[in-house]
């Protein structure tokens, strides 16, 4: 062993870690000591070892996961950068949740009036995505970017469609009423049909709140849904406040068919 080298005891105190933090590290491939010893097991460090030692003590501080650290470690670029991203949309997503647990803790469990509604068959341009459940609503800011960018400037409904049966990965499509073609986009019929109705005023990431009570309303009174969900956004965004925000919430009721 190099006289110079470290028992792990040392190293640790001097890197402000503790041993179990250098033997995992290790056991992860980390941070691989020096020298072990054959004979006791026993790990010693090189001083200059000490830099890296230290940089996965700070960014471990910082919630940023082993395996990104060791992308750091291996000099691989843009890791931080991700891992910024991914705090960020974290943070935005329990953000929501909190606005949204306030409404419920200020006002309760949202009841609006759900009506029975019979709805035409719509022509329409549909665009379609996947989004984890954390993204719902950035991908489908960004179908309804897509189709408005291919559309022009429509004067139909704008509708989100989402399945009732929840996964890891949610099949996402944003549908534009239409007579005509829409180039880079799907024609489709929304079917018509017996429909529950509820009107949600607020927040996008508030819908979920009335989602719950039309839903509820269906299965209280015994009706059978069928998907998808619609959103039928009649608001503007970029003229309309958030909390002013009109959306008509719409399921089929198969059997009222």
């Amino acid at each position: 062993m190099n006289e110079g080298h470290l028992p792990i005891g040392r190293f640790a105190r001097l890197c402000r870690l503790s041993v179990k933090q250098l033997r995992h590290y290790d056991e992860l491939g980390l941070l691989t000591p020096a020298h072990v010893d054959p004979d006791t097991g026993y790990r010693y460090y090189r001083p200059d070892q000490a830099r890296a030692a230290m940089l996965i003590g700070l960014l471990r501080s910082l919630d940023v996961p082993l395996p990104s650290i060791g992308r750091v470690l291996s000099g691989e670029e843009g890791v931080l950068g991700g891992v910024r991203d991914r705090m960020e949309a974290d943070l935005a997503r329990r953000e929501r949740n909190f606005a949204t647990l306030e409404r419920i803790l200020s006002g309760g469990l949202p009841r609006p009036e759900v009506t029975v509604v019979r709805e035409p068959a719509r022509r329409v341009a549909v665009v379609r995505d996947t989004a984890p459940q954390e993204r719902i609503g950035l991908v489908t800011s960004a179908c309804v970017a897509r189709l408005l960018a291919a559309a022009g400037a429509p004067d139909g409904l704008l509708v989100g469609l989402f399945p009732l049966d929840m996964a890891d990965e949610v099949a996402v499509a944003v549908a534009l009423e239409t007579s005509e073609d829409v180039p880079g986009t799907s024609p489709d019929v929304l079917p018509g049909g017996p429909y529950a109705s509820a009107t949600h005023v607020g927040a996008y990431d508030q819908i979920p709140l009335t989602t719950h009570a039309l839903l509820a309303w269906v299965g209280e009174r015994g009706h059978t849904p069928r998907g998808p969900l619609r959103e039928v956004y009649v608001s503007n965004p970029a003229t309309t406040p958030q909390d002013r925000l009109v959306t008509h919430l719409m399921i089929k009721l198969e059997d009222l068919e």
